[in-house]
């Protein structure tokens, strides 16, 4: 008999694993196999090869195991069936199994289950295939994707020209730091680009990377850390030098910081790890702080460099980083609660803007109140949804609405190439293309081949420019550059053959009608951006790609996320949006609207109007556009702005305080398109005053599952800040993986959101049961800890294994047979492996003695040459007990030869996985005996 280790809390395991909740990514759960003692091709009701549903009732779940470790990315592992996200599973520390709560969701067709990484399919059936294309084909025309855009005009002002200052470049090494939910320290290390002789207090600009792989050159695990002996650190935060030195030379101090650290560390965070890397940002303002007041101090790198002016600070993050500079924003104007923040220090510094590249936004809260620059990658292969667009999105109606957030599509840039350390043939790691190509079906827009895609050199000079344009608008405030970032249409010679598109939310706009307001459509529908109403949704399963403005987070259903969607068959047919109420937009130059086209649509054209509340009636004028490069693995629903002046309509009567509907009247024979929004716009930067906002938090709480009946329990949520505003609070149903959601009136000071939630206890082992809930900024207020709940912690033991022969002695031809028991039945699935030892004396059983297809299935050798079965490479047995079972069997096929020989032992171990941990348990060993006929 054996009993497994308990070495790690169960509760780990089921924290982000909520069916349509997507939470962090791959972060750690126990493993499981499949649930029958045989790798099943067809098996629980015909899921395909690797996957499997274990448990029963609140404890079901989704399993799928990968051959290969999955490398570690910034958007992790997610769960489809077909097109509809399930959720992001949780994983075992080696890379190889994810399992996601199910409870009695329905999975759908199972021929359609996919484990995805970003665009790229990962399970056994999608190898070497793209995602579904949609009925209507591939929605493209043959050399459209490659035909070159419309040159727009240069800009006044060319950000990506070099200054005039030398630079000088170094690193520093301090001390590592402790993170609150991290067991290693995280190192404090860096390299600093400066400028040399230039006068005065320099702004700073500090980079922070995204979330790769943490180490290189050895055997070990390449997401470890610290980095197993015989490999290095990856420097990721040398990637961005290029970057550095172009804002250096016009006069900006500039550091990149490292996160290996986190990036090892960061599988069990709830939210990702984004406060993490926000102490970490943190951690190094207070050093750059203390240095400026006391140079003495300082590393030699930065008392060599001109002194930094920590009131002028800009953030640049990729990826995951993305999401933690956005985070230490938000930190640094409304602090986190001291027990989940990793620097408790005084705020000796003003962040001017962030620019974000390719980023991860797992909360969708984005710091309403800072200007921010996201960057879009059009042929992103990691975090594809180009979630990165509800910075945006997601800022409006929050706060006051001044800060100018942009958005910067990147037509042919993916993901790893803003990054030299992510760029094979630049990078001293390991390093690979993101967006993965199929040379038998290359796509259209994103292959290497395609002539929309950048080179590695192209993308790199693209995104220096605009990374200096950010910093000259937020930080040096040149107004002279904000054509560049806000849909006004202009190009930065230095960005060279880049087709670069923007639109922005924020600056001189004045809201008029938004979707997600008090609106009606008359001639289209409102639409819902986030649903599992296929009837309701803006883009339904059929289209051929994803649109950014309708990514997904948490919930699987997010009320008040609206669009206008329209779909005509004949010219002339009119779109009215009415409001509930007259719209003012006065002193507005333009009406601005941010309209979808499907992508490589040609030559789609509108009259655009407005009505008053008189009754008066204006034609603006008429826009045209054509649709972005796209497939089916693309985001290209995209949102152009498009603007008409609004003084003819004015002064033929148009009562611009009084708005009542905007038409839209299009012109081609037929199509389909979205409004977005639509604004009053004019031109100029406004002055940026942080509100003050109430800042909500949400917290977790672990308790003991108990024996029997029901107790409740309160969801720890936090309010702080200052004054009151809205949050809409979603709560996930475990046992069904249905989403409610409410609004809810915080205050600071106030009295804390009351979430109940009721736990049931038995005395059969089982995992740990996590009741999520969700938050979402609504109006005046940030949520920093997006995600919380209850944690129902198994307190039962897991049952007593044993292994007992049913038939461990056959003749060639016959079945080596064992019966693996518990002591009593579990909620779970007990998941176990029966690895292959040497024998110690005698003959080996090898791989010609076993029947042949079996060999195939369990380990994909061939028998010949013959050779002992415990020289395959990661051979061994599935052994698992379906939930409520006490019992499974091993059996081992042999088959019968002509050759005179001795008998032949197999000799078997046990090993069941540990809770939570993925680390395994050693068990008892057995064997068995193969004897020639008689």
């Amino acid at each position: 008999m054996f009993r497994v280790r308990r070495t790690g809390i169960i509760a780990a395991l089921l924290i982000a694993a909520v069916a349509g909740s997507p939470g962090p990514a791959q972060a750690r759960q126990d493993t499981a196999g499949p649930a029958s003692s045989a790798p099943a091709a067809a098996a629980d009701g015909g899921l395909p090869a690797g996957w499997s549903v274990t448990g029963e009732g609140a404890a079901r779940q989704l399993v799928w195991r990968s051959d290969e470790p999955v490398p570690l990315s910034d958007s992790g592992v997610s769960f489809y069936s077909g097109d509809r996200l399930l959720g992001r599973p949780v994983g075992t520390p080696d890379g190889r199994s994810f399992r996601l709560v199910l409870g009695r969701a329905q999975l759908g067709k199972p021929s359609g289950l996919q484990a995805r990484a970003g665009e790229r399919r990962l399970d056994a059936a999608g190898a070497g295939q793209d995602r579904p294309v949609g009925p209507d084909g591939p929605g493209e025309r043959p050399g459209l994707s490659a035909r070159p855009a419309t040159r727009l005009p240069a800009n006044e002002v060319d950000p990506g020209r070099p200054g005039s200052y030398r630079t000088t470049t170094g690193d520093y090494e301090l001390p590592s730091v402790r993170l609150p939910g991290f067991r290693e320290r995280v190192e404090m290390k860096a390299v600093v680009v400066a400028p040399v002789n230039a006068p005065g207090h320099r702004p700073l600009a500090l980079f922070l990377h995204g979330r790769h792989t943490t180490c290189y050159g050895g055997s070990g695990n390449e997401g470890a850390w610290p980095c197993p002996a015989g490999s290095k650190p990856v420097p990721s935060h040398r990637g961005y030098l290029a970057d550095q030195k172009l804002l250096a030379s016009q006069g900006y101090v500039t550091v990149s910081i490292a996160a290996n650290g986190i990036n090892g560390q960061d599988d069990m965070a709830e939210d990702g790890g984004a406060q993490a890397r926000s102490s970490l940002v943190r951690q190094h303002l207070a050093r750059w702080a203390g240095w400026s007041a006391h140079p003495d101090s300082a590393p030699p790198v930065v008392r060599r460099a001109a002194p930094a002016d920590l009131s002028r600070v800009l953030l640049v993050g990729h990826s995951r980083g993305g999401e933690g500079v956005n985070r230490a924003a938000m930190d640094s104007l409304y602090p986190a609660p001291a027990d989940q923040d990793g620097y408790h220090g005084p705020v000796r510094w003003r962040i001017r803007g962030t620019v974000l590249i390719g980023p991860t936004v797992f909360g969708q809260n984005p710091a309403p109140d800072v200007p921010s620059m996201t960057v879009l990658p059009g042929c992103d292969g990691d975090v594809s949804d180009l979630q990165g667009q509800m910075y945006l999105d997601a800022t409006r109606g929050v706060s006051r609405g001044a800060a100018l957030h942009s958005a910067v599509y990147m037509v042919g840039a993916n993901h790893n190439f803003f990054n030299s350390e992510w760029t094979p043939g630049q990078a001293q790691a390991p390093a690979e293309d993101d967006f993965w190509d199929d040379e038998e079906q290359p796509d259209r827009v994103c292959s290497p081949r395609a002539g929309t895609r950048l080179t590695a050199r192209q993308q790199k000079a693209a995104g220096a420019t605009y990374i200096a344009a950010a910093a000259r608008l937020f930080v040096a405030g040149d107004d002279r550059v904000r054509p560049l970032l806000d849909g006004s249409g202009r190009r930065a010679p230095s960005a060279g053959p880049a087709r670069v598109l923007t639109h922005a939310v924020g600056g001189h706009r004045t809201p008029a009608f938004l979707p997600d307001g008090r609106v009606s459509v008359d001639g289209g529908r409102l639409c819902d951006e986030v649903t599992e109403d296929a009837s309701a949704a803006c883009l339904g399963s059929g289209a051929n790609g994803a649109s950014p403005h309708f990514a997904s987070w948490a919930p699987s259903t997010e009320p008040g996320r609206r669009a206008v969607a329209l779909r005509w068959t004949a010219a002339g047919s009119v779109v009215r949006v009415r409001s509930a109420r007259p719209v003012s937009i006065a002193g507005s130059q333009n009406l601005a609207l941010r309209l979808i086209v499907p992508p490589n649509t040609r030559d789609a054209r509108f009259d655009i109007g407005l009505s008053d509340a008189s009754g008066h009636r204006a034609t603006l004028g008429s826009v045209r556009l054509d649709g972005l490069p796209g497939t089916d693995r693309t985001a290209s629903y995209w949102g152009q702005e498009v603007r008409l002046p609004l003084a003819a309509a004015i002064r033929a009567g148009l009562d611009p305080r009084r708005l009542r509907s905007l038409e839209i009247v299009p012109r081609t024979g037929s199509g389909k398109a979205w409004l977005v929004d639509a604004w009053g716009w004019r031109a100029g930067t406004p002055a940026v005053r942080a509100a003050d906002l109430a800042r909500v938090d949400v917290g977790r709480l672990t308790v003991e599952e108990g024996d029997a009946g029901a107790r409740t329990y309160r969801v720890p949520v936090k309010v702080t800040g200052h004054g009151k505003g809205t949050v809409r609070l979603f709560v996930v149903d475990p046992a069904t993986g249905r989403t409610t959601s409410r609004e809810v009136t915080v205050r600071s000071g106030g009295r804390n959101p009351e979430v109940p939630v009721e736990v049931r206890g038995n005395t059969r082992y089982g995992y740990d049961m996590s009741y999520d809930i969700f938050a979402k900024a609504v109006h005046g207020v940030v949520t920093g800890a997006y995600r919380g709940g209850v944690t129902a912690r198994n307190d039962d033991p897991i049952p007593v294994i044993t292994v007992t022969p049913a038939s461990a002695s056959t003749t060639e031809g016959g079945k080596l047979t064992w019966r693996m028991s518990l002591s009593a039945a579990a909620d779970v699935e007990i998941a176990a492996e029966a690895v292959v030892l040497p024998v110690t004396s005698g003959t080996e059983l090898s791989t010609t003695d076993v029947d042949p297809e079996w060999l195939r299935m369990y380990s994909g050798e061939d028998p010949l040459p013959s050779r002992p079965l415990s020289r395959l490479r990661g051979f061994f047995l599935f052994a698992d007990v379906p939930p409520g079972r006490t019992s499974t069997e091993i059996t081992v096929p042999t088959v019968r030869d002509t050759v005179t020989e001795p008998a032949e032992t197999l000799r078997l171990q046990l090993r069941l996985y540990d809770d939570g941990t993925g680390s395994q348990g050693d068990g008892p060993e057995f064997t068995g005996t193969v004897r020639d006929p008689a």
